[in-house]
């Protein structure tokens, strides 16, 4: 076939399919072909495989995109990070809730002036996709400017909610049940499937709010995320100040909360589940819950974490609950995903826990995030017919014993000793066959 418009990007290729396969194609090459709609343009991808083999199907005048020596992956899903709270991320963490009100509110704060919103949203967003991010699910702060300036300002395939805080929260940050509920009904109407219903956790919302917003938010096809069950200190806050309100007097759980006031289901998404009860881990086994893990952020104290324990994977799947991996950006300190992969095999093989491959966490920050999205018809991973997202890496050695446990290793060494080296790893990033960023 002779198409100008058609790129062959050369290239070793990584491309993630379950927690435990990972195509591995040595001197690959992919065919990208331009797809043209009214709404959009966009390059999918024709054919992927050994470049010998996919440039038999081509005869001329294709542009060429010359990675040989490279690799390259798809791009990352981050599925929980709050954008507001970039300045905090390497502030002194040793406990949740103090965390919260010394430095992660009066940050938040500033976001009230539409100005810094939307300052602070061009520069982040540029960071994030030039870390490779083109995907996930993020937080904002209360204020509506901000939510407007992330969603005008992200590329790729995100949803983004404004924080409900309507109890137990500073003066500055603390909404009326009327105001919360008018931005719901805002938002979910105006982004529909892009808007994320988002109590910050039920400490913070009431259950009133949570209950009518999450109503609205289903009837517009929303997703919702919170927090739930990070730390012991939490649990036990949110857990007895509940049992004082009407109707949630018997509740034995956290989880049990979020399940009365219809914050559970396939589109639900909550982050960290540390501690997790089996009643609870059935529960979200039931509702079709998403949980989201944030090594990175619930690493030890020395490790720039909030030490809120290792997330039981294994447990998790047992109980078939779906799960992906987050940054959780600012507790977490690092935007890029390849630190959180790193650290989610670090703190799994130093308990002597097995699985926790390089694979599977690869996979966990890729196609997961997107079949959570149920984005992944289109997008996730490298198959044909599947936009052209992808990240392209620094040449490395290769030996013929080489693997995708080997060769993410040697990314992963890059930053091991300065983990801010990662915000910078990346040579190119491509979105819909288009190059968003390049480090030279």
């Amino acid at each position: 076939m002779d198409n100008k418009s058609d790129l062959l990007v050369f290239a070793h290729i990584l491309n993630p399919k379950t927690d435990k396969k990972c195509e591995f194609i040595r001197d690959g090459a992919m065919w990208l072909t331009l797809k043209k709609t009214k709404a959009e343009k966009k390059y999918v991808i024709k054919a992927i495989g050994k470049a010998s083999v996919v440039t038999k199907k081509i005869k001329s005048g294709f542009q060429v995109l010359d990675y040989s020596g490279h690799v390259i992956i798809p791009s990352f899903f981050d599925m929980h990070f709050h954008w507001v709270q970039d300045h905090v991320r390497e502030m002194p963490k040793s406990n949740l809730l103090k965390w919260l009100e010394l430095y992660t509110f009066p940050s938040e704060r500033k976001f009230q002036s539409s100005q810094y919103s939307a300052k602070e949203a061009k520069y982040f967003f540029k960071r994030l996709s030039s870390v490779g991010t083109l995907g996930g699910a993020c937080f904002s702060s209360i204020h509506e400017n901000a939510l407007e300036h992330a969603m005008e300002n992200v590329v790729g395939d995100f949803v983004i909610g404004n924080a409900l805080m309507t109890m137990n929260s500073p003066k500055y940050l603390t909404q009326t049940k009327a105001s919360a509920l008018k931005l719901v009904r805002k938002f979910s109407k105006k982004y529909k499937k892009r808007y994320a219903l988002t109590p910050r956790f039920a400490i913070a919302t009431d259950p009133e709010t949570m209950k009518e917003a999450s109503k609205i938010a289903k009837s517009h096809g929303c997703f919702m995320q919170s927090h739930l069950c990070e730390t012991q200190n939490e649990i036990d806050f949110v857990t007895k100040m509940y049992r004082e309100f009407p109707g949630f007097t018997r509740v034995k759980n956290y989880t049990e909360i979020y399940k009365k006031v219809g914050m559970l289901g396939a589109k639900s998404l909550m982050a960290h589940g540390i501690h997790l009860s089996k009643d609870e881990l059935e529960m979200l086994g039931k509702t079709k819950t998403t949980l989201i893990h944030c090594p990175t952020s619930n690493a030890p104290v020395k490790q720039k974490g909030l030490g809120s324990g290792l997330f039981n994977f294994k447990q998790v799947e047992k109980y078939k609950i779906r799960w992906a991996l987050g940054s959780d950006i600012g507790a977490g300190p690092i935007l890029s995903m390849f630190d959180v992969i790193r650290s989610f095999v670090d703190q799994n093989t130093k308990d002597k826990i097995k699985g926790a491959t390089y694979t599977k966490a690869l996979y966990r920050a890729t196609l997961a995030g997107a079949e959570i999205l149920q984005l992944d018809k289109r997008c996730g991973n490298l198959d044909v017919g599947k936009e052209a997202n992808f990240l392209v890496l620094p040449k490395i050695k290769m030996s013929a014993q080489s693997t995708v446990e080997t060769v993410m290793k040697q990314y992963v060494k890059t930053g091991q000793s300065n983990r801010k080296k990662y915000d910078n790893l990346l040579e190119k990033v491509f979105y819909r066959g288009e190059l968003l960023h390049s480090k030279s």
